[in-house]
């Protein structure tokens, strides 16, 4: 079925849940989930839209019983978990593929894809300000790498003045339909000698990216800041190794927790078991002892 006119804002986030219907149908649920209530906010009323969004309606009850027994599903905390550590991985390949001068279509996809699952984390409530941010850095930087290639200019790496009126809202379809970068973060490619729009328009993008890449540490932000978006901060345990747990205060007697203190404690369990899905050590271990210096210390 044909998506209404009035509907194109959440193309995009339909179209990254039909790439992901195999490789992971926990991001293609919430992107579609993400998409429906936005959909209703944009327009329930025409019937197009109407019969467009009960259809989706029932694609969404369709996936929640076939991934019944899935805790990304049946446990809101697993699943913003398993979505923000997904964005965060694709946004980290994008940005070490940046600060090291290669540019090519499969990392301006991963940067706007990121940007894309930073959107559809509001289904579990408010995004952070820090998500907020590398919302916005991912999508101005995926235009602009994006409109350089296109007008046979070399981008600028790593982070950059940002031009506020240059940020794009949504591509073509076609000019993200890219196959993606190998398993292991290691493609090469260069810039694509054809224009993006004659790009092939496959929907399966290949192995997600990110998974199974580990970025070399030292590799943060670097040179003086000309913005804000200069000191954007980089997940727990992406660029620098994580503290060692010597490093953390022994455990006091008299430690009074709440229950918001617990909820926050399983919260960074439940973090650092997304993260060992995708085998990233760093942030399981910064999440951990985080939970570790919470039960002990009563603070963060």
């Amino acid at each position: 079925m044909a998506l209404p006119a009035q509907l194109k804002p959440i193309q995009h986030h339909l179209r990254t849940a039909q790439e992901h219907e195999k490789r992971d149908p926990v991001v293609a649920y919430y992107c579609r989930l993400y998409a429906m209530q936005t959909g209703m906010k944009l327009d329930s009323k025409t019937p197009e839209c109407r019969k467009f969004l009960v259809k989706l309606m029932d694609q969404l009850e369709m996936m929640k019983k076939e991934l019944s027994d899935n805790d990304s599903i049946t446990q809101e905390v697993v699943g913003n978990a398993h979505i923000e550590n997904y964005a965060l991985k694709m946004f980290l390949y994008a940005d070490n593929e940046d600060r090291s001068g290669r540019f090519h279509k499969n990392m301006i996809k991963s940067f706007y894809t990121a940007s894309l699952l930073l959107d559809v984390l509001s289904v579990f409530g408010e995004l952070s300000d820090e998500n907020i941010q590398h919302r916005k850095y991912a999508r101005w930087k995926a235009t602009y790498i994006h409109n350089c290639l296109k007008n046979g200019e070399t981008p600028q790496a790593g982070p950059i003045a940002m031009d506020e009126d240059g940020e794009a809202d949504e591509f073509g379809a076609e000019g993200f339909s890219g196959p993606g970068p190998s398993h292991g973060g290691s493609f090469r490619g260069g810039p694509p000698s054809q224009s993006y729009e004659d790009h092939d328009k496959s929907l399966d993008p290949g192995p997600t990216p990110g998974i199974g890449f580990t970025p070399s540490p030292g590799s943060g932000p670097s040179g003086p800041p000309t913005t804000n978006y200069n000191n954007i901060h980089i997940p727990p345990g992406a660029h620098a190794p994580a503290n060692t747990p010597a490093e953390l205060p022994p455990p006091t007697g008299g430690v009074q927790l709440g229950p918001e203190d617990f909820t926050k404690a399983q919260k960074y369990c439940k973090y650092a078991g997304s993260a060992l899905q995708y085998e990233d050590i760093g942030t399981a271990i910064q999440n951990l002892q985080k939970a570790l210096k919470l039960l002990t210390t009563g603070k963060e």
